[in-house]
């Protein structure tokens, strides 16, 4: 009987149901957009356990602005969390750094300096021979984990801050030289060692 008296109360109507409408969006556009990339990236087990507690919390938040039709507060708590789901899912996939991509990257001169510091960090690279506008240039090409990104452009930047290169997103590859990922475990005391 008490929590009937306080979902009728005005601190409930007017402040807790439109926090929480806003956590509820925020929650299931998070995970839309997660399922969305993990879709994109051929990760297709994952997606549809995603895409059912997306769309269950969806339906609790959507029946709460149905029953309370007369309190705008709940449609802006409802815009809200979905802009807020959109910034958080995309800032949460880049902090995953799931899947490949591939980066191309153009030299006049240096690529064998490049071509060895990849080497070194354990990359797998190919070298070409082009012709740009300017000339003659070296074509460095390597397919690489997503969340080696930024130590390929440090090496990139390394040889020659100004080289232009291209990142483009891959969707799967096989066959090739991809460093090993050493693995984190927990010992005992719960503190994280490389294996």
């Amino acid at each position: 009987m008490q929590w009937t008296t306080f979902y009728q109360t005005g601190w409930f109507q007017w402040v807790v149901l439109p926090i929480l409408i806003i956590l509820a969006r925020i929650c299931d556009v998070t995970l839309g957009t997660m399922r969305i990339v993990f879709l994109s990236r051929g990760r297709r087990s994952i997606a549809p356990i995603l895409g059912f507690i997306e769309v269950l919390i969806w339906l609790l938040a959507i029946s709460q602005i149905m029953r309370n039709l007369s309190n705008p507060i709940t449609y802006l708590a409802y815009a809200t969390g979905f802009a807020s789901g959109n910034y958080i899912g995309l800032w949460l996939e880049e902090k995953l750094a799931i899947g490949m991509v591939a980066v191309r990257v153009f030299l006049k001169k240096d690529s064998e300096l490049l071509v060895q510091k990849l080497q070194d960090a354990g990359f797998g690279v190919t070298r070409l021979s082009g012709m740009g506008t300017q000339g003659a240039v070296d074509i460095i090409y390597t397919l690489i984990q997503r969340r080696s990104l930024s130590q390929v452009i440090d090496l990139i930047h390394q040889v020659n801050p100004k080289t232009f290169f291209a990142v483009e997103e891959i969707r799967s590859a096989s066959q090739g030289v991809f460093p090993v990922r050493r693995s984190l475990e927990l010992d005992y005391f719960g503190l994280i060692r490389h294996k």
